[in-house]
């Protein structure tokens, strides 16, 4: 069976600050086709030997909008939090000329509530969600990094916890006890879904499913 590949996407980036500016050059480096925007004239012709397509101009400008063909992307990323004003509009313009897919970047859920209304069909909170999740990997020095999948769940890399050394994970039987997966274990060697006769050793990483309050309870705090 042949293994099916990560299907490539047009993506519009619009607002080059901290977050547009990595946003568009991770999305570039993953391989999708990426047209940055930009009023600021001195900060695209920065990122114009990074990025193979960008434009200067105002997007505020509805009558430029109409000309940038935005139902011809497959996304549509408003990377502007600051200026709630500049947002609003810009978000309303892409709902309006046909965008198949707008993401907005908010601030504060009000600002999320208001993007929402008027088009947005998703919103990220970058500076909440990076403050969140260095906060959790702080909170203990047995966990080394985190992915938040949701709200509530997100997938862990932890150390394997000192009393799980040496006994199987059947024997842990930890999916019932602490309500969550082991989906790999790494030593020397990657060992994906691991059995119920896997066997944890001293110096392993565990990456593991699960609610923050129930990592928690196996990690021990600083």
């Amino acid at each position: 069976m042949k293994q099916k590949r990560h299907q490539k996407k047009s993506v519009l980036v619009i607002g080059m600050g901290r977050f547009g500016k990595h946003l568009a050059m991770k999305l570039q480096d993953l391989g999708n086709t990426v047209m940055a925007v930009d009023k600021d004239e001195s900060v695209m012709r920065e990122l114009t030997p990074r990025l193979e397509n960008t434009m200067i101009a105002d997007c505020t400008n509805e009558a430029f909008m109409q000309t940038l063909g935005v139902s011809g992307f497959d996304m549509c990323y408003v990377a502007i939090g600051s200026d709630l004003g500049a947002s609003i509009l810009i978000t309303s313009f892409l709902k309006r000329c046909g965008a198949k897919h707008i993401v907005a970047k908010a601030s504060r859920d009000i600002q999320s509530d208001i993007l929402k209304a008027i088009g947005a069909d998703e919103t990220v909170y970058p500076e909440r969600e990076l403050a969140e999740k260095i906060a959790v990997r702080l909170s203990s020095l047995s966990i080394i990094d985190c992915l938040p999948l949701s709200a509530d769940y997100s997938i862990f890399e932890i150390e394997v916890p000192v009393e799980w050394i040496g006994k199987s994970l059947g024997h842990l039987n930890v999916r019932q006890k602490y309500q969550i997966n082991v989906l790999t274990v790494k030593n020397s060697v990657v060992f994906p879904a691991p059995g119920a006769d896997y066997v944890f050793s001293e110096g392993e990483q565990i990456v593991v499913l699960g609610t923050e309050q129930n990592i928690l309870r196996i990690c021990p705090g600083t």
